[in-house]
């Protein structure tokens, strides 16, 4: 059959807009499915302290209440918050995602005895929950003087992840052996090859990676809480223990609305390094 022969209402094209219905008709209810929690927590931090409680559930405010934002924004120091969660995601950020290409490089293109097995041990811990080594990891930054600093973080980024290291160990891996055997030939050593070949190609892993690890510690609240104090603690920490009323008890009007901006920063780095995180998923190995 050719195209000239497939008319509006013939089987082929009604076929089609099927399947696209279908298709688009899934990708609606998943949004939906997704962008649920996030719905429901912006009318919660819409509605009154009232509202919260009643029976049978209020799905819509009666009565917006925009100045909740206001209220959670001057009740605490915001900003001052925010910037420390900044400082941290960044730092850990930079240098998680340059450690991890550096040791996926190695993995990728170097060769050693048993590099397959450390490899393997390599992805075995990620099997291991943050729980198990907390406190190991708070006894030793605690005998070497750095509780409420921001070195804990600095070494963290420095050890690298061994989820980024396996996606760069992905990426470095699909290469061309080429490059690496014309830059050997004008006399360059495998840093410089990282360095100025390698890593400049990686651009797409770079984005993932920052944006993944970035996202890990702008939402962390056992390390933040455990290792820093009160002036020093992220937006994490002061969001879930801070909005309480005297007798302790929970100001969720409150919280839902300073969660609805905690939420907004990771957004707009999603949204800015998108193409850059989905560009880094797919040359990775993990299409």
């Amino acid at each position: 059959m050719t195209a000239t022969s497939l008319t509006p209402k013939s089987p082929a094209r009604v076929r089609i807009r099927t399947d696209r219905l279908v298709l688009y008709t899934v990708l609606v209810v998943v949004t939906g499915l997704f962008l649920g929690p996030f719905g429901w927590l912006l009318l919660t931090g819409l509605k009154a302290p009232e509202e919260l409680a009643a029976a049978p559930v209020h799905w819509l405010p009666e009565h917006v209440q925009w100045h909740n934002f206001a209220d959670a924004f001057n009740q605490i120091d915001f900003l001052g918050y925010a910037r420390n969660s900044l400082i941290i995601a960044v730092i850990y950020g930079v240098l998680v995602t340059l450690s991890s290409a550096w040791v996926g490089f190695g993995f990728a293109r170097l060769d050693a005895p048993g590099k397959k097995w450390l490899f393997g041990i390599l992805l075995g811990s990620m099997m291991l929950p943050q729980m198990i080594t907390l406190l190991p990891t708070y006894l030793i930054f605690a005998k070497l003087g750095m509780v409420d600093t921001y070195w804990p973080w600095v070494l963290w980024g420095l050890s690298s992840a061994p989820y980024l290291v396996f996606l760069f160990r992905q990426f470095f891996a699909g290469l061309p052996r080429e490059l690496e055997e014309a830059a050997i030939v004008d006399g360059c050593g495998y840093t410089a090859i990282f360095w100025r070949i390698f890593l400049p190609q990686s651009w797409p892993v770079l984005s993932a990676g920052f944006v993944i690890a970035f996202t890990w510690t702008w939402g962390d609240y056992i390390a933040p809480q455990l290792l820093l104090s009160t002036d020093r603690s992220t937006l994490a920490v002061a969001v879930m223990s801070t909005y309480v009323t005297t007798g302790g008890q929970p100001l969720t009007h409150l919280q839902a609305a300073a969660s609805v901006m905690y939420v907004v920063p990771i957004l707009l780095i999603f949204l800015i390094a998108q193409r850059g995180f989905v560009a880094g998923m797919s040359t990775s190995g993990l299409k």
